[in-house]
């Protein structure tokens, strides 16, 4: 990386063409320009973060295994050495946050345990970073969206597909039950909703395919964006069975749009205008068509090169305005403008690249030519936060062609930038260039065909010209369990060179590095000339306005805050001790003038007590311990990467989710348990004369299990069997009864006494002895005075008698303590290991093996001699078994290999 860096400043200063003689000096030298650039991005260092996760979807109740990797641009700081994953739901909730150590190398391993009480299906987006990362545009975090199906709990199995008809939507659902089976003539009930407010509603029936259509407005696209769809359809018990769908999906829309390439249609100059195509779901449309001119002359054709991208040439003329008329398969052809012709600006352009030099120009019409003939601009050239160019140029012609040297230059993204002498930037062209500096890995086996539980020797090298310690993660996967088109995993390749770059969404990303395809360097060209990027903006460099730093680089765990008196005033030289139990762990600390305090390079598990205390001062009784706040980036709402979502992930998903069923099919099996214990006296509403004509409660909740309940409205809406919550009403139903479209409330009573839902929250749960409910009344003594429908009975404890008085000291004990803080903060990821089985034994081998990850290993090190053997046996899956190894080196280089072998 020295190497490299050393070059690039080379090349900064080799490459300034000077202006001729006579003419007239810039407002900002060259050499200002290139100070104030090079000024940032020698101080503002470049971290990307990516993940290798050992497959591409889970489903519940699995582990999910990943490797962290840090690429950095610049060697002479310290970068991070804590990365953070979160865990986003679908509905762009953060479900979890993991704190992932990383080492000097740049690496760390993490994982998930998608355990069932807690993980439902869904799509969860893996968003990563690390706190440096957070002092610049989010858009740049690693994200991923990882589907994980169901196959344990899952009580209701659909498939959705969204038809648009005018301002209505149709949706076709197919209904199966946990066992596959088909929900036919079963009653359902509907609801769109945007957030909690219902927009339409209805009932249906499914047929004998378990099918049902459902019309609903689409009028207002605005709702759809994020609301949701409710069905619910009648069970063989009192519970309806439950489906949720994002709306976003039922939005058909087409959106074509037309770049020129550096910018501009410039009157008289023939260049490549670039165009994508997306549809509603952001993902890109198939399109061909033609360019028409005001008179309806064809002037140009095209169609896209993939993923609704690609570029033709055109030559506008002075005056005229142009259409685009284009054929989308299955919609009406549709015309879109073009973007006005102009006269008075100069663009940049790409013209041709070979393994020397990358040719550019500045081109312009020959009207505006003979208006500022001679005049001077600034080129420059960045990649991966690297000043590579920088130029001087004089225009003496309409077109200048500029030769920018590459042979030394690694791969990336290299952002080409035109600026006036005055600093301002007027065109802008993205270029990838394909350099020599991939770390090349080699897979091979002993053989090509194994048996099922086989022992494979697995040998990786790195045939790298230069040979430098590498850092791998290594999967092996089932691929006849977990299909997936390669084209769409990001790869640490397309990671780190190419989406980590670029804002917004990318569509199949290793698209573009698979050497297979024959059209792929121009498909990546269309994406350089309609993808953003914006890491920076060179108008706030040059005027010195650099980005505040509100976060360094992390170095470990730290913990600080404020000391002070209970007056408000800091308290010097005060001393705190930290002590964590779980590790015997005690520091000490003083606290500076300000009565500043910090514990700094803390390891610690996650979920660990952590206490806080200064009272080993005097005067501790009157310190208050006042802990800094913990910073993380908001969500970011409607990420373009949701694109990826599944909508139907039973369909998509099958063949994993059928295996996953087999894996875990004892999971929710249990065997016969004899349970011995204490008769508990159990106090019931028969005791309270109003609710004395009761029959015996249908369901009964014990006080126990309200423990850890704030809210008894919150709880009681999940807890009351048979009893559905109306969030328009604000009242509570039989589930039943409600489904089939009665509205009589259920009657509340507390001790035997009658209350209405408002009054439900000034109990306190902690005094609730039991709540019996009572789905019938058959003598209707409750129902014919209160006029409702079934009855929650809650009891609260008798009260006991009174204690003494407590003395001040248990009263101090109970109070909390400012001088002493226990709190559970964000620690490390727990360490766990892949279990990888042995079979070397007749009775092992007697075992079933479902895994469809055969082996994971984050943690494979190269030495300079290259090479390393890995030895695991494969599972019980016949069929393609894939190897995915990714990894990067000590200079920094990246590299991937794929390699397939046969199970029979």
């Amino acid at each position: 990386m020295k190497k490299i860096k050393s070059l690039l400043f080379l090349l900064l200063f080799v490459l300034i063409i000077l202006p001729a003689k006579g003419q007239e000096l810039p407002k900002i030298p060259i050499n200002t320009v290139v100070e104030r650039v090079q000024k940032y991005f020698g101080v503002y260092p470049v971290e990307k973060v990516h993940l290798h996760f050992d497959k591409p979807y889970y489903a519940v109740g699995d582990t999910l295994w990943f490797k962290m990797y840090l690429h950095r641009n610049l060697v002479e700081y310290d970068p991070s050495k804590v990365g953070y994953v979160e865990i986003i739901n679908g509905r762009d909730s953060l479900v979890q946050t993991l704190r992932i150590p990383l080492d000097n190398k740049g690496t760390g391993n993490g994982y998930l345990v998608l355990d069932p009480q807690y993980v439902k299906q869904d799509n969860y987006r893996f968003r990563a970073y690390t706190k440096w990362m957070m002092n610049f545009d989010g858009s740049y975090f690693f994200n991923k969206i990882v589907p994980v199906g169901d196959a344990i709990n899952k009580k209701l199995g659909t498939a959705i597909t969204y038809i648009p008809e005018g301002n209505k939507t149709k949706a076709q659902i197919q209904f199966k039950d946990g066992r596959g089976d088909l929900l036919s003539r079963r009653k359902i009930t509907w609801e769109a909703i945007d957030g909690w407010d219902s927009f339409d509603k209805g009932k249906s029936e499914t047929d004998d395919m378990g099918r049902a259509t459902i019309t609903f407005s689409s009028k207002e696209k605005e709702l759809l964006k994020n609301g949701r769809l409710i069905v619910k359809v009648e069970g063989e018990s009192t519970n309806a069975l439950v489906g949720d769908f994002p709306l976003k999906n039922a939005l058909k829309d087409t959106d074509v749009q037309f770049f020129p390439e550096g910018g501009d249609l410039i009157a008289g100059v023939a260049k490549n205008v670039a165009f994508k195509a997306i549809g509603s779901d952001g993902k890109g449309l198939a399109v061909k068509g033609v360019v028409i001119d005001g008179k309806k002359n064809t002037v140009a054709e095209f169609s896209d090169l993939g993923m609704g991208m690609g570029y033709f040439l055109l030559h506008p003329q002075a005056g005229e305005s142009y259409k685009a008329v284009i054929t989308i398969q299955g919609e009406q052809d549709r015309t879109f403008d073009l973007p006005a012709v102009k006269e008075e600006t100069v663009n940049l352009v790409y013209h041709k690249s070979d393994d020397k030099a990358i040719q550019i120009g500045l081109v312009t019409s020959e009207n505006y030519f003979s208006k500022i003939q001679n005049a001077t601009f600034y080129i420059l050239a960045q990649l991966n936060g690297h000043l590579v160019y920088a130029a001087q140029a004089t225009l003496k012609n309409s077109s200048l062609l500029i030769s920018v040297p590459k042979e030394e230059l690694p791969s990336g993204i290299i952002q080409f930038t035109v600026l006036t002498p005055q600093g301002k930037p007027i065109s802008e062209r993205l270029i990838f260039n394909n350099g020599n500096s991939e770390l090349n890995i080699q897979v091979k086996l002993n053989k090509q065909d194994y048996s099922k539980k086989e022992a494979v020797k697995l040998d990786i090298t790195n045939i790298s010209t230069e040979k430098l310690p590498s850092h791998l993660s290594v999967s092996v996967i089932d691929e006849a369990k977990v299909p997936y088109d390669d084209h769409q995993e990001n790869t640490i390749i397309s990671s780190l060179l190419l989406t980590s770059d670029l804002k917004g969404y990318v569509e199949k990303p290793n698209f573009y590095f698979d050497k297979k395809v024959e059209n792929r360097a121009e498909a990546l060209d269309a994406l350089m000339m309609t993808q953003g990027f914006r890491r920076f903006d060179y108008n706030d460099l040059i005027a010195e306005k650099f980005p505040q730093v509100s976060f360094l680089p992390e170095q470990g765990i730290s913990l600080s805050g404020t000391l002070r008196l209970n007056t408000g005033r800091p308290y010097p030289n005060g001393g705190l001790l930290l002590s964590i139990p779980a590790r015997s762990l005690r520091k000490d600390t003083y606290t500076d003038q300000n009565g500043r305090f910090s514990f700094e390079n803390l390891v610690f598990p996650d979920s660990v007590k952590v206490t806080i205390n200064a009272r080993s001062n005097d005067n501790y009784r009157n310190l208050v311990i006042n802990m800094d706040q913990s910073f993380y980036p908001a969500i970011d709402l409607r990420n373009p990467y949701t694109s990826n979502e599944v909508l139907n992930i039973d369909q998509q998903l099958t063949a994993y989710l059928t295996n996953s069923k087999n894996e875990y099919r004892t999971s929710v099996l249990i065997d016969e348990v004899t349970v011995t214990g204490v008769v508990k006296q159990q106090r019931t509403s028969k005791e309270f004369s109003a609710l004395s004509g009761l029959s015996m409660s249908d369901h009964r909740i014990e006080g126990e299990r309200l423990s850890g309940c704030n809210m008894l409205t919150m709880c009681l809406s999940s807890m009351l069997t048979g009893i559905i919550y109306d969030s328009q009403t604000l009242k509570y139903y039989i589930s039943r009864n409600y489904n089939q479209g009665s509205r009589v409330p259920v009657q509340f009573f507390l001790n035997g006494m009658p209350i209405d839902e408002p009054s439900l929250n000034s109990i306190q749960p902690a005094e609730i002895e039991v709540i019996e409910i009572f789905l019938r009344d058959d003598l209707g003594t409750v129902s014919r005075m209160y006029q409702n429908d079934g009855v929650v009975s809650i009891i609260t404890k008798k009260d006991k008698p009174k204690a003494p008085r407590m003395s001040l000291a248990e009263i101090e004990a109970l109070l909390p303590k400012s001088n002493v803080i226990d709190m559970y903060p964000l620690g490390y990821i727990k360490e766990r290991t892949f279990y990888s089985p042995k079979y070397d034994t007749d009775q092992s081998r007697n075992t079933n093996d479902y895994r469809s990850t055969v082996y994971w290993n984050p943690s494979v090190a190269i030495d300079e001699n290259g090479q390393v053997t890995l030895e695991y046996y494969n599972a019980d899956g016949n069929g393609k078994y894939k190897v995915v190894v990714e990894g990067i080196d000590d200079a920094g280089k990246i590299g991937r290999a794929v390699y397939y072998y046969n199970v029979k």
